[in-house]
């Protein structure tokens, strides 16, 4: 196994991993016997003294593969699978890889659902890529849900939560070494599941750390500061990692949003946040470089970021968002871009009738996303973008937030969920490729507590929901409102 691995799944498993068996994890005990009453995807139940209890799978044989690579050997033959490679199969327990023996059928995938697929002929993308395809579900978020679940006693909710386990939703490529270990092992999975069901398997990539990343916000700032010396650890640490997977997996349809909030920035907060104005030349440089890099592969489309309705949807913002974004993309030629993507991790509806151009929105024309499109699928036209498609970000926009003005943006009471993710979603809008769960409901938009290094005013706000964790941490109680206000209803 190679050893760039990252560890990302550890913290997550982390009591998972050391519980006796797995039932301790969904807050059942385990069997003392073996007696199996029910199995279900989790293992197999039995019943002792009135309850539930998870029968243990039997103990590994004491020595696998795996040990001779300086790992040990995972306690259970049927472990969890989080990674595959040319060594075998491997899980995580107490914070460290193990081997699962070889012979093992292997339990649940949170990881590559195969190891033995091969890519095959090169695909092309045509037309619309959410279109005719299959969506690829991303392992990691339905661990999370399950953990979520675990926490749960209403049976009406942990119903509406398994509901989220079946839709799609983005993989963030947040850090160098989440890079290396959710890329090319859910390309994998995803190619794994296009073989088994002979249908295009759509797996979709947030690209999201450039130098001096989210230069107007706190909470959620990357590894890479605004020098030289990073955006050299950008091109060669992680563009061209990701485009030496992209390469190796051209049989299958990927999607690629590209660094969002980043070209938003560079529209309306270079004059008045330095920091976006120390980052800017990065900015124009790593996207000229990974538009090159990633535009050129005919089974990738590409969508840049265009922040949302209440940030860039003013006549004069828009105007200068179109000079930007033609140079931008003028740039990175020959490499293509699809479009671009709207309403990243934000909330604003789709649609919003109550809301018009006038004091309340200050005076903005766009007060809602799908107004805001349609300007702006007229404006980048204008500004002489050949390819002018979008995805919309519904996957927090369900039900009109409390709010109480619509530039706020962390962990937001009254979230629910939105429209489910589809292609061409609305009739007339030819030019709206999809509806996606870009941000994934339950992970944090920042932390609510005033001393951490990363905190942001805007989530101490009143309208943000607290005690909130770190960006990106799971947030129990906003992923639950989520799903109580979900439009239409889970």
């Amino acid at each position: 196994m190679k050893t760039s691995i990252a560890l990302t799944a550890v913290a997550a498993l982390a009591a998972k991993a050391s519980a006796a068996c797995f039932s301790e994890r969904l807050g059942y005990p385990c069997c003392s016997g073996n007696e199996v009453v029910y199995t279900d995807n989790d293992g197999k139940w039995g019943v002792e003294n009135g309850n539930w209890c998870g029968i243990a799978d039997a103990p590994a044989p004491a020595a696998c593969w795996s040990t001779s690579l300086g790992y040990p050997c995972c306690s259970s033959s049927s472990a969890e699978v989080w990674y595959t490679d040319d060594s075998g199969k491997w899980g995580v327990e107490n914070g460290d890889w193990c081997g699962i023996p070889t012979g093992s059928t292997g339990g649940s995938t949170g990881g590559s659902t195969g190891g033995n697929a091969t890519p095959g002929e090169q695909y092309t993308i045509n037309g619309n890529p959410f279109k005719g395809v299959e969506f690829y579900i991303n392992p990691y978020y339905v661990d999370e849900v399950n953990g979520a679940i675990a926490q749960m006693s209403d049976s009406s909710l942990i119903a509406k939560a398994e509901k989220m386990k079946t839709y799609s939703n983005a993989i963030w490529l947040d850090t160098i070494k989440n890079m290396q270990s959710w890329l090319e092992s859910n390309l994998e999975g995803a190619l794994s599941q296009q073989e088994s069901t002979g249908k295009k398997v759509l797996t979709v990539f947030v690209v999201y750390d450039l130098p001096g990343r989210d230069c107007h916000a706190l909470a959620s700032n990357g590894e890479l500061l605004a020098n030289a010396s990073d955006m050299e650890r950008y091109k060669t640490e992680y563009i061209d990692v990701i485009e030496g997977h992209l390469k190796k997996y051209k049989s299958q349809p990927v999607v690629l949003i590209v660094e969002p909030d980043s070209l938003a920035n560079m529209v309306t907060n270079i004059e008045t946040t330095p920091a976006c104005a120390d980052s800017q030349n990065y900015y124009y440089d790593g996207h000229a470089y990974l538009l090159k890099k990633f535009g050129v592969l005919p089974h990738v489309a590409m969508y840049l970021d265009i922040g949302h309705a209440f940030w860039l949807g003013w006549d004069d913002n828009r105007e200068k968002a179109g000079k930007v974004y033609a140079k931008v993309i003028q740039s990175g030629s020959p490499g293509k871009v699809r479009g671009f993507t709207d309403n990243v991790s934000n909330y604003t509806p789709w649609e919003d009738p109550t809301l018009s151009r006038g004091p309340e929105t200050e005076w903005n024309p766009c007060p809602d996303e799908k107004r805001y499109l349609e300007a702006m699928h007229k404006d980048f036209k204008a500004a002489g973008i050949e390819s002018v498609y979008f995805v919309s970000d519904t996957s927090r926009n369900g039900h009109k937030t409390d709010r109480k003005h619509p530039g706020e943006w962390c962990n937001q009471t009254g979230v629910g969920i939105g429209a489910r993710p589809q292609a061409s979603p609305i009739s007339g809008m030819d030019y709206l490729d999809a509806f996606y769960w870009i941000k994934p409901l339950g992970e944090s938009d920042g932390t609510s507590d005033e001393t951490a290094v990363r905190f942001d005013g805007y989530c101490g706000h009143e309208t943000a929901m607290k005690p909130a964790p770190e960006a990106g941490k799971w947030f129990q109680k906003h992923f639950e409102q989520g799903l109580k206000n979900a439009n239409p209803p889970l």
